[in-house]
């Protein structure tokens, strides 16, 4: 799989942008806020439709416009394809595939991508919801049915809030209406864990490959971190054990009037030599895990979809340290097509400079 080109219009600072991307490894330099890191941002849109950095699509608009696009040719299974996005402050979405309109899920099965960012490598000093966003990102890439499941489930959720929030207010709880909910969210969360489950599983047994290459000795071990689960189970018994957990909550959910069990609320646990790295590891070793997490990603999409998937480096080698830059670099495949941010060309050694294609951006135009 291979991005051709790539053209930007009102997109943040890019307001009218075209690249050829027609090349197996390009650069991008740029001093900061220039625009490199929106380029990277714009092709996993395309892909994912959706960004780390905002929480709105409006936030993708240049200020002093009311719409933004993003189109893009890429390469896939020895076809040619079209993709576009395009997106007003009315809040009109319009999704095409080779100028054809089409729905978020068919258009999230073309594009693959893999970015690897500066954020990544806080990865496991942040929340819990950091590492359930970057699991959830991860698995979507594989299953693009599982944002809709994602998404139903929090729609479900809100609803009991408003529901127990009613409760507060009122002191009256409409009975029914809760067993409802709690029935749609024990099916639908425990697709969720089952599915965050498995994908860990497989991501674990490769990750801990690559983790033990870097660090020589260390044994990295991954384990989804759930209130009401203590071991690994089949869906049917994830949905008894979950109704179990929300009649055992009951009273605290209607103190608090929120849900307090369910997806929403795990966690994901890394650990080096049985020590939780969140408490323990070095910076140096929490930076090996994710390196190797997203080096893990990579390989795993390629298995599941039988594409290459296109890896976006974000400003992240300037983070590592000479060992981890160098097994970054070697470890990419050659078929892999890989972008990457950097403020300046110092980095890389000259025999890696030969085969890449270079952009300068300022101001979110290419520099002449």
């Amino acid at each position: 799989m291979k991005i051709l080109n790539l053209e930007l219009k009102n997109y943040r600072n890019c307001k009218d942008l075209s690249l050829d991307l027609n090349s197996e490894k390009i650069l991008i330099i740029g001093k900061n806020a220039q625009g490199k890191t929106n380029i990277l941002e714009s092709i996993y849109y395309l892909s994912t439709l959706k960004s780390p950095r905002i929480t709105t699509t409006a936030e993708l608009i240049n200020f002093e416009e009311n719409k933004v696009s993003a189109n893009a040719n890429i390469i896939k299974s020895d076809t040619e394809i079209e993709l576009s996005f395009s997106y007003d402050r009315e809040k009109t979405r319009e999704l095409k595939i080779n100028n054809i309109k089409t729905s978020p899920k068919n258009y999230k099965s073309v594009l693959k991508t893999v970015l690897f960012s500066t954020n990544d490598l806080l990865l496991l000093r942040g929340n819990p919801s950091d590492r359930r966003d970057w699991l959830d990102r991860a698995i979507s890439q594989i299953y693009p049915a599982y944002d809709e499941r994602l998404s139903k489930y929090d729609k479900i959720r809100i609803q009991k809030n408003n529901c127990l929030k009613d409760y507060l207010k009122t002191g009256n709880l409409n009975e029914t209406l809760l067993e409802v909910y709690n029935e749609q969210l024990a099916i639908t969360g425990s697709n969720i864990i089952y599915l965050r489950i498995k994908f860990l599983k497989e991501i674990e047994k490769t990750a801990k490959e690559k983790h033990h290459i870097i660090s020589n000795t260390e044994e990295l071990k991954i384990e989804y971190e759930n209130s009401f689960l203590e071991k690994e189970t089949e869906p049917e018994e994830i949905i008894e054990k979950y109704k179990a957990a929300l009649e055992e909550k009951k009273q605290e959910e209607l103190r608090r009037g929120q849900a307090c069990v369910g997806p929403h609320r795990d966690d994901i646990i890394f650990y080096i030599d049985n020590k939780e790295s969140t408490k323990y590891a070095s910076q140096g070793q929490q930076r090996t895990i994710v390196l190797a997490l997203k080096l893990s990603e990579l390989d795993i999409i390629t298995e599941k979809t039988g594409d290459e998937p296109i890896l976006l480096l974000d400003d992240v080698l300037a983070e590592l340290d000479d060992i981890r830059q160098n097994f970054l670099l070697k470890s990419i495949n050659s078929k892999t097509q890989t972008i990457i941010t950097s403020v300046d060309t110092i980095l890389f050694e000259d025999e890696f400079l030969k085969n890449v294609k270079i952009y300068n951006i300022e101001s979110g135009n290419l520099k002449i």
